[in-house]
């Protein structure tokens, strides 16, 4: 398993055979097609001249690839009844894939486009976690710092570092798995809720274990650090997102949003997180409830870009970034989390999934690989989230020896 977005009633991280998961979750057109064609299938790979450090294992993403790609994507479309996918692949002197299936608007039957902007669920806390170690590079917090002396009133403050919060590791209690929250989120989903009412829903529950002692993935554990970015920087957190880390980034599709509205134009999200758990459409559900922990929304190209970015650690000192890096396990050999990130079979980055919405945007340092999955549901396939079959379905394919995400079955949803 591995962490990756946010689910209501699956708190923890599911990411390896599911996807990561957190708990209640352009380049132009497709290549060959231009943007708004139907989802059928976008042009294929466009090969390129061989470039030094690929990967040679990575293969030149022909027609032929492409085509296997396509017939494998759509196998998925077909088993999971995802609505509507975007697809991109890229690889330096490989090529690359795009393709868009399936529909963006249920309603109007129209189609997935690759310029739509999505939710990004658990990705946020990739956002969140580098502007916190951009603030560690210019010495204005340390990431052994203790939480209580930015945040008052938390379980264990005096003993929880801001490096086992960004690494999981803090033993606080996952808001998004208590029950009086599920109950509000469900009851009023379009009504905002404080950073400090989703520690309260943390808190009234005893730690589960001691700082340090194990990994467990919890949303709270970013919430917490978006307070502190907000009182060292005395800025509100959309405004240290937008400017230490979107800005720099050069990201133009990024959004930390104030309010349940989306860029436009953009994708509609249908999730069966509901009471009854039939499935509706969440487009206008506000994401205040994920915060610093899954709020964000962006699109196919900033999140190609942002993958590299994140894994190079282009925007840190290169120390900063070997720390981020340094992962501790998870849940299945070859998976490991360091901070706000992680390396499954070789992949470098974080999926996202919020009610609505599924992203899953890595990088693979050997082949300079960048896959990004964007997909307009969270329903879970058999247990599994659709973007980990998505990933696995790519990978199978172009890194036989880097397959996402392993192939250990997660356990289906509660209810």
């Amino acid at each position: 398993m591995t962490p990756a977005h946010i689910r209501l009633r699956r708190a923890c991280a599911t990411a390896a055979a599911a996807g990561l998961l957190a708990a209640p979750a352009l380049a132009g057109p497709a290549h060959g097609a231009p943007a708004g064609t139907p989802p059928a299938a976008t042009s294929a790979a466009t090969p390129a001249a061989p470039s030094p450090g690929a990967d040679d294992d990575f293969p030149q993403l022909t027609p032929a690839v492409a085509a296997r790609l396509d017939a494998a994507l759509r196998q998925v479309m077909r088993e999971t009844g995802v609505p509507g996918a975007i697809v991109g692949l890229w690889a330096p002197g490989k090529g690359s894939y795009v393709r868009t299936f399936g529909v963006a608007d249920e309603a109007t039957s129209a189609p997935m486009t690759t310029g739509l902007h999505v939710r990004i669920g658990s990705e946020t806390k990739t956002f969140t976690v580098t502007a916190l170690l951009r603030l560690v590079d210019r010495g204005e917090v340390g990431l052994d710092d203790p939480i209580g002396k930015y945040v008052e009133g938390v379980p264990n403050g005096d003993r929880i570092t801001l490096r086992e919060l960004a690494g999981m590791r803090s033993g606080l209690f996952n808001y998004s798995q208590d029950a009086d929250f599920i109950k509000r989120l469900e009851s009023a989903p379009e009504k905002p809720i404080s950073p400090r009412r989703l520690l309260d829903y943390s808190f009234k529950h005893p730690v589960q274990f001691a700082p340090g002692a194990r990994f467990d993935y919890s949303n709270t554990n970013l919430i917490l650090l978006g307070l502190v970015l907000e009182k060292v920087t005395g800025r509100p957190l959309n405004e240290v997102i937008e400017r230490d880390v979107i800005e720099p980034a050069g990201l133009r599709g990024t959004v930390f949003p104030t309010n349940a509205a989306l860029p436009v134009p953009y994708a509609h999200g249908y999730t069966d997180q509901t009471p009854s758990g039939r499935t509706v459409d969440a487009t206008g559900w506000n994401p205040s409830w994920a915060w610093a922990a899954g709020a964000m929304a962006s699109d196919l190209d900033d999140l190609r870009s942002w993958a590299r970015t994140l894994a190079t650690g282009t925007l840190l000192k290169p120390a900063t970034q070997a720390e981020r890096l340094r992962t501790t396990p998870m849940n299945i050999p070859g998976d490991g989390y360091g901070l706000g990130i992680f390396n499954i079979q070789g992949w470098i980055g974080h999926n996202g999934s919020i009610p609505g919405y599924e992203v899953l945007p890595v990088y693979l340092p050997e082949a300079q690989a960048t896959m990004v999955i964007l997909l307009n549901t969270d329903n879970l396939h058999e247990g599994q989230e659709p973007s980990t079959l998505f990933g696995e379905a790519v990978t199978s394919i172009v890194t036989p020896a880097h397959v996402y995400p392993g192939h250990e079955p997660v356990a289906p949803r509660s209810r």
